[in-house]
């Protein structure tokens, strides 16, 4: 069975945040250095628009689970 896998595309076109529920192990690092993206209670709670695409690279570059990744724009 595929593992399940939910896009957040950034309005700039550059950069879509990919979130693997099933990966992710809460450790808050995501919410700790980007609160204005990630909102645990918020519906979604990935909301990419108010990081540039730099800073969300960073971040998911420290997901300790896998669980967040990203895809670039090909363009």
């Amino acid at each position: 069975m595929e593992e399940k896998t939910i896009r957040y595309p950034h309005p700039n076109g550059e950069i879509t945040i990919l979130w693997k529920p099933e990966k992710c192990i809460h450790s808050g690092i995501c919410v700790k250095t980007l609160p204005q993206v990630y909102d645990p209670k918020g519906r979604p709670w990935i909301t990419p628009e108010p990081a540039t695409t730099e800073e969300l690279i960073d971040q998911i570059n420290h997901c300790p689970s896998g669980a967040l990744s990203y895809e670039l724009s090909k363009d």
